[in-house]
């Protein structure tokens, strides 16, 4: 493990042209402190963990210092917001610092989000919350528990600098770490203001460092083609696992997609507790355009307008064939993870018709999703038709669940799979913990107090959400009435 003066940093966005963004400095934090450090992530870097503590990685990290071989820049991109184009976005209380570069050639974006204020800034303040930031902490480090790809943040750091929103709170700064921070909307900036020259080094630019086994392919056309099917293919992956989990992101704009497939930008998300297709958990969204059971739809709208965008560098032909291969691969990952989830090891026509009546019935039911999973995932085929008792705190009327439960039965003689490989499948595609939007909120509450433990033990569980961790047990509990029903919105 390293020390933060001996990371090998290999800044190549910042050296593109000037149209790709604003160098620019973080503004200072008053009287900074750490919050938390993951150490998973600072793994990723070579960079030992208890280099968090140190002066200077808490001053560097909030504007109080500088480190000469970074060289931040706030990146410019657009994007439809709602659906609406929006030519005035970009790094607006974010900057990319640099890109580590670790010993095996991984190459890994340092991105500061709330940082003061950019060219991009807007009407806002450029600043981040406590609030904000602890729930972008915590649920980048659920998703990658849950073996999702996501973006990752090293630590939270807080301070005594007041920030107004609904009303006075503590600024705050997150350590974003991930593969790249392209979005869609960068793309589209280039393409709305027809800098097509740009376009194609930015085109280029992610095959170099993301896709390089493209790069063999001589033909320009043909690289790009790949280029795009590869966004399809990582986009509809990424859908499927959100799908598949419970997981809805709340603010599916396109300057929110990663080009890498990337759950990206946490904001107003939320994990399923009662199953509910429609659940929108962005308070801002009003129409529900964002709702759990649309963003395998909006996906492909993004998906679209960045077809579009690509239109000085790809055929129209080349653009469609990409995307009609995404309800295909989503289809087919997404079976196949919920097949997991219920111990399935053949696809048979009659999966279909078993997964429907289940879904209908978590639905009209308003059984907890996550609770329903795991509890099935201990119970040996032999007990199945008799164990609907096990299930009495999720469902008001068990008659129905002993028809499906009696099916499902039935359908597990007709797989390959031994009982004891289908249970094991099932513990390990069936979380116990997830980060539960009470759960998070309790967390804050005590971290806007100055007591951080919350937030260290959820980190704890929801890095091996697959374990039992019997000390933490009541974070696997159904969430209380009013933790279901938690108003979150864009600005949290």
């Amino acid at each position: 493990m390293k020390k933060l003066t001996e990371l090998v940093f290999n800044n190549t966005y910042s050296q593109l042209p000037a149209a790709f963004g604003t160098p620019i400095k973080p503004q200072p934090l008053d009287d900074p402190f750490l919050v938390s450090v993951n150490s998973k992530v600072s793994e990723l870097l070579e960079l030992d963990p208890e280099q968090a503590r140190t002066e200077y990685f808490i001053n560097l990290f909030t504007g109080n210092d500088d480190y000469p071989v970074m060289s931040p820049i706030a990146m410019k991109y657009t994007g439809h917001q709602f659906g609406q184009y929006n030519p005035d976005l970009g790094d607006g209380r974010g900057l990319l610092l640099g890109e580590v570069l670790t010993s095996s050639g991984q190459k890994w974006d340092i991105h500061l989000k709330g940082s003061g204020l950019t060219p991009y800034s807007r009407q806002g303040d450029g600043r981040a919350v406590l609030r904000s930031s602890i729930r972008e902490y915590l649920a980048s480090a659920a998703m990658a528990g849950l073996g999702i790809k996501t973006t990752h943040a090293l630590a939270v750091l807080s301070s005594n600098t007041p920030v107004f929103r609904e009303t006075i709170e503590r600024g705050a700064t997150l350590i974003r770490v991930a593969e790249s921070h392209l979005r869609f909307g960068h793309f589209e900036y280039f393409f709305y203001t027809q800098q097509h020259a740009e376009l194609k080094i930015l085109a280029d630019y992610l095959i170099t460092h993301h896709f390089p086994e493209i790069n063999e392919q001589k033909n320009e056309a043909s690289r790009y083609s790949q280029m795009f099917h590869n966004i399809v293919r990582l986009t509809a992956e990424m859908i499927a696992d959100w799908q598949a989990v419970g997981f809805a992101h709340g603010v599916m704009n396109t300057d929110n997609m990663s080009i890498l497939g990337l759950t990206f930008d946490y904001g107003p998300y939320g994990f399923l507790d009662d199953y509910e297709p429609g659940f929108i958990c962005n308070h801002s969204d009003y129409s529900g355009r964002y709702a759990f059971n649309q963003q395998p739809n909006i996906a492909l709208w993004n998906l679209s307008a960045l077809g579009y965008a690509l239109t000085p560098l790809l055929e129209k032909n080349d653009i469609d064939h990409a995307l009609e291969s995404y309800q295909p691969l989503l289809q087919k990952a997404y079976s196949e993870k919920m097949r997991k989830k219920l111990g399935l090891k053949e696809k048979m026509e009659q999966d279909t018709l078993l997964f429907t009546n289940l879904f209908d019935l978590m639905r009209t039911q308003a059984v907890d999703y996550t609770l329903f999973f795991r509890t099935m995932s201990s119970i040996p085929h032999a007990e199945l038709k008799t164990s609907s008792h096990l299930f009495q705190s999720l469902y008001k009327d068990l008659t129905p669940l002993e028809v499906w439960l009696s099916l499902y039965a039935d359908r597990l003689e007709k797989d390959s799979l031994s009982d004891t490989d289908r249970l094991e499948l099932m513990r390990t595609s069936n979380p116990k913990y997830i980060l539960r939007n009470y759960l998070a909120q309790q967390a804050i509450e005590q971290a806007e107090n100055g007591d951080f433990t919350l937030v260290e033990q959820l980190l704890t569980v929801l890095q091996s959400p697959f374990d039992e961790h019997p000390k933490f047990a009541a974070f696997a509990e159904q969430p209380p009435e009013w933790g279901k029903t938690l108003e979150i919105s864009c600005s949290s």
